[in-house]
């Protein structure tokens, strides 16, 4: 067992707390000293008391569902005796209605573009049961009821 932290940040600056006209931005702090801008998203929380340029929950929720099934899929390669130069993910998170006056993110779909080299490649089947197993073992998509779902997975 591990344990993982992350510390989030936030100070009330200028604005009218009350009336919701606050910013929302703040600092995330994970372990190893990097610290990066957090808001809400601007598509839950207008302008100016969002910001476009930081990340919100839900892009850092598809993110850590992304990265984790590509550190998965890295690991199951490498075991099968396929080498990959590179991975490239632009995941999309849904978030969504999901009963009254509740929102979730109901969906983040993976579409990994995948390098080999070396003279082993995988065959398409092969790909597709290399995703299978690595979102069977992947820590988050085994946290959350999310529905994930890797398109088309490719290989360039």
């Amino acid at each position: 067992m591990s344990v993982h932290r992350a510390t989030v940040d936030w100070a009330l600056g200028e604005g009218d707390f009350a009336k919701g006209r606050y910013s929302r931005l703040h600092t995330i702090g994970f372990d190893g000293g990097i610290s990066v801008p957090g808001s809400a998203s601007p598509a839950v929380v207008p302008s100016p008391w969002s910001s476009g340029e930081a990340v919100d929950p839900e892009a850092a929720f598809t993110a850590a569902l992304s990265a984790c099934h590509m550190l998965t899929f890295l690991d199951l390669a490498r075991r099968a005796g396929f080498t990959v130069s590179a991975y490239r993910d632009e995941a999309e998170g849904t978030l969504a209605h999901v009963a009254r006056g509740k929102m979730a993110v109901t969906r983040v779909v993976l579409r990994p573009v995948i390098a080999w080299t070396g003279a082993k490649r995988p065959s398409a089947a092969e790909i597709d049961t290399l995703h299978h197993e690595a979102h069977e073992l992947c820590f988050i998509s085994n946290s959350v009821t999310t529905e994930v779902v890797v398109e088309s997975p490719s290989t360039e």
